[in-house]
């Protein structure tokens, strides 16, 4: 039968033959060097001795063969055997005619003849070959079929040249084709493809009784290569010298890779020996990155991040110990000042350390997890520049697939971000070193590196012991110790020190004794005495110190023992005497190897089989363990060689000599871990499909490998002949992953567009690294109540404990620890898997002590992996709003993470000696810490039986995590109720025991607590713990059969610790007074079926010339709405989606007030000034000039005269300006004019600014009725439940360009979001997947070179980016040019997406097909914590969704957390209810009309509110205000008690008066407040702080400013309230202190103890508050600070100044009102200072234009430079206006 490989190539030539009919011969080579290259299948049957072949043994007849000495016996040698041409088959089709004469010529070619032309071979006679040849025609025949004669007739005729196109192909092409490729030894690749086993030249095995050893030589150093040469250190720059302190030089390794590794960005792979030096190489790259972010000598430290990516933990703390000892010397003394840190499993780093770090070492799966959110820790991942990879040939081992995953990942984003990460491989040497530099994306031709065994600094020689008999058996143990010692004794005979290396604890002592008392047997311990050695003496009276008796036993021998488990002391002493040579032998494990570097001249591995408690059984000693401890063998500053001994079962020595010596190329492991890779690209949302999942199979290891070798993942060359690229076929991969997680439902997958969705089980998998086949398992055993011990069987079963073994010698210990340390029933008992799962973990939180050694290993396995899966199976329970099962997991995660059972006593989690927490339990009854609470330190005492702990336990009382929780409900709908929680801390902080935050999970049970109605995760910082937090959240109200009004008799809302065991708050809310929303509702209009009105109905040449313009017929709407705004007088109030023309409805209403009222004035209210400029423009443009109306703006940026106010027929104002306004109706005859007013937005009525236009409303019905004068109000607003119009709704995570693809690929798109940072970010990524398109500016619908010319004048550069891909950015940071070539381009369809804050919802009126609403929360600065926007700014952005003259419907997709997916559903389905927000901001509206007259008792105050909004819903939603009476007795009551509190704190603020029991007076404080449009709090504040004793001048003497106390009058007007909405967004508290250094008066004013500060201390400090804010805009607009830290500080400032005059202008009257003559002055002086921008100490002179400091240096008064002595500086106006014009013009 043909081998594997003979088959192969065959198939390979046969394939090309029937595709193609007849190949041509270099391409029949091609196809055979290529199934060669990629053959690796063994021939399994074969003998492995026999096929054990070494250089001096090969066969004569191959010596001389034209390929110099490769000592190999090829599964193909018969290729090489000399064979006659073939004619074609005769016409039976079954028998080849030779031809004589050609066969000759071709036997004379073959032979090898001497240069006389004598045979040298004779051997070879005519019958010999025809008998070969008819051996390899008839396996060709065998393989191809008698069909195909003249391709076996061409294969037999050029059987060299096939054979040479091999050798090629696989030896010679990575030997010379590639630059960098130094391999001199002579295996060959080859090797390991096919049957036979090669070895290097002089190996040599022998045979003995017990064992089989095979010697592998030393491998020759390589010769210097041409132009080779050391790089001295000097020649880097001096700040990279401090990185190789104690070096001359790099080494061969270091310098040939040195200018790749340290002068470009080049990807590299570098495949070199153990201790070539690839450590240094890596720090070259780091120092290349390092370069590329120094600035002016100091290194941009918050630029950039360096990944080291290590095997091991234990690795990966030795790399962090040795980079920071290198790059952490600190700047000031010569360093770096680096940080480099550990980010594994057992070293978590919090945000801010993560943020302080520069390098991050970390282990394969650590970083997987890391890169795998979306959220939280993508800023990391953005700033790396480096990702260092060592031990890449992990690839083929069970990890293997992890690098794969982060590497394809890493590879993505960088094609996808277009930023530079550098990928460094580093590797042992490899076989297929190109597959892998492939993978890491390297430049084969730059960025490949690989050094044979020629390059390892001291020589390694090798032997390979096979131990004779059955593994595990007393015959092999016997033996292999045997074998041990004597190769042990031969080398300590030499004199050399050994190193055995073992794989337990135990077994160190064990083998260190069983070689001493063979030693002693033998009659030769004295070999291994060192009491001669100097320091002897010293070091025996160290040793006896230690409590280890057996290192203390050994010593005396010459023997040392190194584990894991002794202490540190004896380690370090163990490692000390090894190397001064007091030690002759070590025994240890593999710990030794990886984390200190002690060399000796020989290791011993003795045995390779290790426990590994993940797989739950002994398995093979890894190859990467090999070369590390291989890599101990040899000491350059003492010997030229090392030699190294593994000791094996014979079954296994040949896997250890052909992996060894590189006879296998590593395969990749990644299609074993497909679904779960797959699952977590999908939840990053990095894969949203099949064809992109199938480009990101594309940057895998196994995609280079299934292209090389498909026959090893079960592909044939015809799959990979049709399909070069096996698109197909990881299509395939890729549906049958998607499917199982789909079942799992853990994605949705859509087999018609192969769309994958992920769903929150996916995510939750993901994020906690939970396998697919975990989850399908708890999808089954997962219900919505389980006790402690269902879960624990849940846990047990999972996939990730199914390797743990149940083993003969264990149960007895099992059975014991079930017996003692299990309070839960084991399901499946000491016999089953998952039976010991759970014992092992039951008895983890029982802290038992565990004697077996592998139980110990798996316990520690099984408690470190069920930590996680609890987690994920609490985030699981959370999300089905299980409530029950969450409080039993939730409780068992803490328990894990505590150690200890939640039953045990709370303040067993402080340090309490053991006995005081017994006598606690023991107590007469277990005293839970709310009874220690009330206790004091004696009582304590007593209860504990020891007084002086008495104050100790009590101070843990107090700092147990405890938190009070108040609550207040109120129905929004009658299916939605909000409620309010106030979150207190009631515990002591202590940074030690709580660190910076304590997180709790809030949420909210139904009466049954079974059913979670809301939950969130609560984080209490030491700064919130002092004052109560505000949380608000809405839920659905339950509903219960068991009471009349379906009402629940109450919920719970249950506060838990996410750290602290037994840390629970639970508070009932009752339903008793709750009383729900009346079901009075207006129903829709419906939209008639009505002809369409023309124009000409409006029977007005002048009117109807203006419609002409723009239409000729009303749109349906508009004629619906006509006879009512036209011909009637009827207060109006039309809601329609955006873009129905609500614009013409309101000149409808105002043209038929002029026609009726031609005197009379409009006016028209937005929301926005944004609003009313554009509503200015258009009808100033459009109306005006044809109606020949005066129209005025009176917004805060316009105030007009009283005259053109008087004169003006259209007032477009803002709700604030108007309501200050017709505030003093009686005295402004213009507001009673009115005869319409017309409300835009009316729905903000339920919004912040809601009450004004609830007022105003009020106001014009009074004014109306005092004039007997009908004043129309007209309101226009969005359509309140516009659901019927959406085309859809989405609450999945951040699929934005999933969501444009889909649903307008081609037509205008909105994405809103919550900030200005965000439009940035947003841009980013939806460039990055463009970037991954095929047209990746799909969304530009210009020529670029137009584009050009508009990109080169915008000054914001992320707008700049973001417009060369078709989108726009849109937000208040942007300067008004850029705002309007994103509009314009945009609304003329140049671009085909705008990004932009929500704001731009209200202020500009650009519809779209499609909008996305990308969260619908924003951060608030007051309550400091992420708040939802208001339900009206929702409505108002989905209502931009749809464009009515383009399409039939919009499509508006809002992505919310999958927690508030339902609340916002329930308004597309039911009206919005706007409720009223008067009563919450009361005060100012009430005192307005006290000061107008409007109220003048306690009576009118009542009647007041009757005319308000807020008096029809009181009676319609009566709990939402508070109301519990509903009869009108109590509606009466409730607003007299609302009047009378209301009254009270005016007076208490000085702004009115109360006479007797009901009348009501203005003061001069509250006209003050009226008339400056100001809160009442702000007047009491400036009564409050102002005071006489202002000092205009400071004295300096005592460091005074020289401007006396204008600063503490800066400071009161930035404390008023008007600034409380000055937003503080995130990190604006660090750029906050920064500003401070640059301004002249600090936050916190210093005040001696006997000085007294104008207008007492400040109120504001913190830097994250607005009022500290406003202070520091104010100096920086009076220093004239350029620039500001970031541009959303220009336009704060604008909003700061906007309110400072009115307020500083209520300041003076305050002053004056009150005689304070110096503080009067003082408040006018720093209103000019505002106005001018100056201080005023500067020169009064520089309020000139155009004039600066530079240019007053050189005035003077004599017009002379004012350097000249005699000259009088030009500082002030006085002086010029004293000057002649002769010396003006001089000046």
């Amino acid at each position: 039968m043909p081998t594997a490989f003979e088959s192969r190539i065959a198939s390979a030539a046969l394939l090309g033959a029937r595709t193609r009919a007849r190949e041509s011969l270099d391409e029949l080579l091609a196809a055979a060097a290529a199934a060669a290259a990629v053959a690796t299948d063994v021939d399994a049957d074969a003998d492995s001795s026999a096929d054990l072949t070494d250089g001096t043994e090969a066969d004569s007849s191959d010596a001389d063969d034209g390929y110099g000495d490769v000592p190999f016996v090829y599964p193909f040698q018969w290729l090489l055997r000399p064979a006659p041409a073939l004619d074609a088959h005769d016409s039976d089709g079954d028998t080849f005619a030779l031809q004589d004469q050609e066969f000759a010529e071709q036997f004379n070619d073959a032979l090898d003849l001497s240069d006389n032309g004598e045979d040298t071979n004779p051997a070879y006679d005519r019958d010999w070959l025809l008998r070969q040849y008819d051996d390899i025609q008839n396996r060709l025949l065998d393989i191809l079929g008698f069909g195909n004669m003249t391709l076996v007739s061409e294969l037999l005729s050029h059987r060299r040249s096939i054979v040479d196109t091999i050798l090629a192909a696989t030896v010679t092409k990575d030997a010379i084709q590639y630059p960098h490729v130094y391999q001199t030894t002579s295996v060959s690749p080859l090797a390991g493809f096919g049957a036979k086993l090669a070895l290097p030249t002089g190996s040599v095995r022998e045979d003995f009784k017990e064992f089989e050893e095979i010697t592998v030589p030393i491998a020759k150093t390589t010769p210097p290569i041409a132009g080779e040469k050391l790089i001295p250190i000097s020649q880097f720059e001096s700040w990279a010298q401090s990185a190789f302190k104690g070096y001359k030089s790099l080494n061969r390794v270091q310098s040939l890779v040195y200018p790749v590794a340290f002068e470009t960005n080049e990807n590299m792979l570098i495949c070199a020996p153990t201790g070539a030096g690839k450590t240094d190489v890596a720090m070259l790259t780091v120092l290349r990155t390092i370069s590329q972010f120094r600035t002016d000598g100091y290194v941009r430290k918050n630029d950039f991040k360096i990944v080291y990516v290590a095997p091991m933990k234990a690795l990966a703390a030795e790399v962090v110990r040795k980079f920071s000892a290198r790059l952490g010397i600190r700047e000031s003394e010569g360093g770096l000042g680096l940080s480099v840190r550990e980010l594994t499993g057992d070293m978590q780093l919090t945000k801010a350390e993560i943020a302080a770090t520069q390098m991050i070492v970390t282990t394969p799966e650590k970083w997987d997890v890391v890169t795998r959110k979306s959220v939280g820790d993508t800023e990391l991942v953005q700033k790396v520049k480096l990702l260092i990879i060592d031990e890449v040939h992990l690839l083929n081992e069970d990890r293997g697939a992890v690098i794969e995953s982060l590497v394809a990942r890493t590879l993505r984003q960088v094609e996808a971000s277009q930023s530079l990460i550098r990928v460094v491989g580093l590797s042992a040497t490899l076989p297929n070193y190109v597959d892998v530099a492939q993978f890491l994306g390297v430049n084969l031709y730059q960025g490949l590196f690989y050094f044979d065994s020629g390059f390892r600094p001291v020589p390694l020689e090798q032997h390979f012991i096979g131990i004779k008999g059955r593994a595990g058996t007393n015959q092999s143990r016997s033996n292999m110790d045997r074998a041990c010692y004597e190769k042990l004794i031969d080398l300590v005979r030499d004199g050399h020190q050994v190193m055995v290396f073992v794989h337990s604890r135990k077994d160190t002592v064990k083998t260190a004794m069983m070689l001493r008392d063979e030693a002693a047997n033998e009659g030769e311990l004295g070999l291994f005495d060192c009491s001669l050695s100097t320091n002897y003496t010293a070091a025996v009276t160290e040793v006896q110190k230690s409590r280890n008796k057996e290192m203390k036993e050994l010593f005396g021998a010459g023997f040392g023992i190194h584990h894991a488990g002794m202490l540190r002391s004896d380690r370090s002493m163990t490692e000390r005497f090894f190397e001064k040579g007091l030690l002759k032998v070590l025994c240890c494990t593999a710990t030794l190897a990886w984390g200190v570097n002690l060399p000796a001249y020989a290791v011993i591995i003795k045995g390779t089989q290790l426990y590994d408690a993940q797989k739950g059984s002994f398995i093979d000693l890894s190859i990467l363990d090999v070369l590390q401890i291989f890599g101990r063998a040899g000491r350059p500053q003492f010997e030229d060689r090392g030699v190294g001994f593994i000791i094996t079962a014979h079954e296994k020595l040949y896997h250890y000599v052909s992996a060894m010596t590189l006879q296998h190329p590593i395969e990749s492991r990644f299609a074993e871990n497909l679904v779960d890779n797959l699952n977590a690209e999908i939840a990053v949302g990095t894969v949203t499909n099949v064809e992109e999942a199938i480009k990101w199979l594309g940057y895998t290891y196994l995609f280079v490998r299934m292209r090389k070798n498909p026959f090893h993942y079960g592909l044939d060359w015809k799959v990979l002949e049709d399909d070069p690229n096996l698109g197909k076929r990881l299509g395939e991969l890729v549906k049958i992953a998607a499917r199982t997680l789909h079942k799992a439902q853990m994605i949705v997958f859509d087999d018609k567009t192969n769309y994958l969705t992920p769903k929150d089980l996916g995510r939750t998998a993901s994020s906690f690294y939970i396998r697919s086949a975990s989850i399908e398992i708890f999808n089954e055993m997962m219900r919505p109540q389980m006790t402690e011990a269902d879960v624990f069987s849940m846990v047990s079963m999972s996939s990730e404990f199914e390797n743990i073994k149940v083993r003969e010698e264990e149960i007895p210990e099992l059975k014991q620890l079930e017996r003692n340390s299990c309070y839960c029933d084991v399901k499946g008992g000491t016999d089953t898997n998952y039976g010991k799962t759970n014992i092992l973990l039951q008895a983890y939180l029982s802290r038992a002590m565990i004697n077996d050694f592998a139980l110990v290993s798996d316990s520690a396995y099984v408690a470190q992996n069920a930590a996680r899966i609890l987690r994920a199976l609490f985030e699981i329970s959370l999300s089905r709003n299980w409530g029950p099962v969450a409080s039993v997991i939730l409780s068992l995660c803490k328990s894990v993470d505590r150690r200890m059972w939640s039953f045990e006593h709370p303040l067993s989690q402080f340090d309490i000696p053991f006995d005081i927490i017994e006598k606690l339990n023991r107590a007469a009854k277990s005293l839970s810490v709310a009874e220690l609470r009330d206790m004091d330190d004696k009582e304590i005492g007593n209860v504990i039986r020891h007084m002086k702990l008495g104050s100790t336990v009590r101070r843990c009382v107090e700092q147990f995590p405890t938190l009070t929780l108040e609550t207040s409900i109120a129905p929004v709908t009658r299916t939605v109720l909000r409620i309010t929680l106030h979150v207190t801390a009631d515990f002591s902080w202590n940074d030690r025991v709580h660190g910076s935050v304590e997180p709790f999970w809030i949420w909210v049970e139904d009466a049954e607590n079974v059913e979670i109605l809301h939950s969130e995760y609560f984080l209490l910082s030491k700064k919130q713990a002092n004052e109560p937090q505000k949380l608000v959240f809405t839920i659905p109200i339950p509903r219960t059969s068991s009471t009349v009004d379906e009402l629940p008799p109450q919920i719970f809302v249950r506060a838990v610790s996410d750290k602290w065991i037994g840390s629970e708050t639970v508070i009932a809310v009752s339903f008793k007074h709750l009383i729900l929303p009346s079901l009075q509702r207006t129903p829709h209009t419906d939209l008639l079926n009505l002809q369409p009105l023309p124009i000409q109905a409006l029977n007005d040449p002048i009117l109807e010339e203006i419609c002409r313009k723009r239409f000729d017929y009303f749109n349906p709407v508009q004629t619906q709405i006509f006879h009512t705004l036209y011909h009637t007088k009827y207060n109006s109030l039309i809601g329609a989606p955006t873009g129905s023309g609500k614009t013409v409805a309101a000149e409808l209403a105002m043209w038929a007030a002029f026609r009726d009222y031609p005197n009379s004035k409009v006016v028209y209210i937005a929301p926005l000034k944004a609003l009313v400029r554009e509503r200015v423009e258009d009808w100033r443009s459009r109306l005006s000039p044809y109606m020949g109306r005066n129209l005025v703006e009176l917004t805060g940026d316009v105030t007009p005269d009283l005259l053109t106010m008087q004169s003006a027929d259209i007032i477009i104002t803002t709700p604030e300006k108007w309501d200050g306004i017709s505030r003093s109706w009686q005295t402004r005859s213009y507001v009673t004019e009115v005869s319409l007013v017309i409300i835009d937005e009316i729905h903000l009525l339920g919004g912040d600014r809601g009450p004004i236009l609830e007022v105003i409303v009020s106001r014009m019905n009074y004014i109306s009725s005092q004039t007997e004068r009908k004043i129309r109000v007209v309101g226009l607003s969005t359509a309140l439940a516009n659901a019927n119009d959406l085309a859809d709704w989405l609450g999945i995570k951040d699929p934005t360009y999933a969501a444009i693809k889909t649903h307008s690929p081609d037509k205008p798109v909105i994405v809103f979001v919550s900030s200005r940072r965000q439009t940035r970010l947003t841009s980013q990524d939806l460039i990055a997947f463009c970037a991954m398109e095929d047209n990746p500016k799909r969304f530009l619908h210009m020529p670029e070179s137009d584009l050009e010319n508009l990109v080169s004048g915008v000054r914001d550069p992320a707008l700049k980016l973001a417009l060369q891909f078709g989108m726009g950015l849109h937000h208040a940071g942007l300067v008004e040019s850029d705002r309007k070539i994103s509009e314009e381009l945009f609304v003329n369809g140049k671009i085909q997406i705008l990004i932009a804050t929500s704001t731009l919802a209200w202020g500009v009126n650009y519809p779209a097909h499609l909008v996305v609403v990308k969260g619908t929360e924003y951060f608030d600065a007051k309550t400091k914590s992420y708040v939802d926007f208001p339900i009206t700014d929702v409505l108002q952005m989905m209502g931009r969704a749809g464009r009515p003259q383009f399409d039939d419907s919009g499509v508006a997709c809002i992505f919310v957390q999958d927690v508030k997916k339902n609340f916002y559903k329930k308004f597309l389905h039911e009206p919005f209810p706007v409720e009223s927000s008067l009563h919450t901001c009361i005060h100012d509206h009430m005192n307005a009309e006290v000061v107008g007259g409007t109220i003048q008792t306690k009576q009118d105050a009542v009647d007041y509110l009757t005319w308000a909004y807020f008096y029809r819903r009181l009676q319609m939603n009566p709990t939402y205000y508070g109301v519990e009476d509903v009869t009108p007795e109590g509606i009466n009551l409730f607003l007299s008690r609302l009047v009378d509190k209301t009254l009270d704190e005016l007076a208490e603020a000085s702004c009115l008066e109360i006479v007797g029991e009901m009348d009501i007076r203005p003061s001069s404080s509250g006209m003050l407040a009226s008339m400056y449009y100001l809160s009442y709090k702000t007047i009491g504040l400036l009564r409050r702080r102002l005071s006489a004793d202002y000092r205009d001048h400071g004295d300096a003497e005592k460091g005074e400013r020289p401007d006396g106390d204008l600063a503490h009058l800066l400071r009161i007007l930035a404390d008023v309230p008007e600034y409380d909405e000055i937003p503080v967004r995130h990190n604006e508290d660090g750029m906050n202190q920064s500003m401070e250094s640059q301004l002249p008066v600090p936050v916190l004013i210093h005040r001696k103890p006997d000085l007294k500060i104008f207008g007492g201390f400040p109120e504001y400090l913190s830097f994250d508050s607005p009022h500290v804010k406003a202070f520091l805009l104010l100096q920086a607009h009076l220093s004239r600070v350029s620039p500001l830290p970031c541009s959303d500080y220009g336009t704060d400032t604008t909003s700061v100044l906007d309110q400072s005059i009115r307020i500083l202008q209520a300041m003076i009257d305050v002053a004056a009102d009150q005689g304070y003559l110096a503080t009067c002055l003082g408040a006018i002086k720093l209103m000019q200072s505002i106005k001018q921008a100056r201080w005023p100490a500067d020169p009064s002179v520089l309020t000139l234009p155009h004039l600066s400091e530079d240019h007053i240096a050189r005035l003077s008064v004599g017009g002379e430079p004012s350097s000249s002595s005699s000259s009088e500086p030009l500082t002030s106006l006085t002086q010029l206006r004293g000057m002649s014009g002769d010396q003006l013009a001089a000046l």
